[in-house]
């Protein structure tokens, strides 16, 4: 089962991708890093991914780390600690 805030993190690639119509493959060739990288980062059996890795999405993808978490999406979650 994925944690909260992965379930977040792989919805956001995936809602980003579709958005400037590439496949994940696409993703991993401009973001130069291998398709497997993406696809673990995306598989539900993977732990987080790290921060590092997601920068090197985003930066495949021409945006900020600011752009990727300025999101619905992370604004939802609920807070770890309590």
């Amino acid at each position: 089962m994925m944690s909260a805030v992965k379930n977040a993190v792989v919805k956001r690639f995936k809602m980003l991708c579709k958005e400037k119509g590439i496949t994940p493959n696409e993703l991993a060739n401009l973001s130069g890093v291998t398709p497997s990288t993406v696809y673990s980062l995306l598989s539900e059996t993977r732990h987080n991914a790290s921060i590092t890795t997601i920068k090197i999405l985003c930066d495949g993808l021409d945006i900020t780390l600011k752009d990727f978490f300025d999101c619905e999406i992370f604004d939802e979650l609920e807070q770890e600690i309590k």
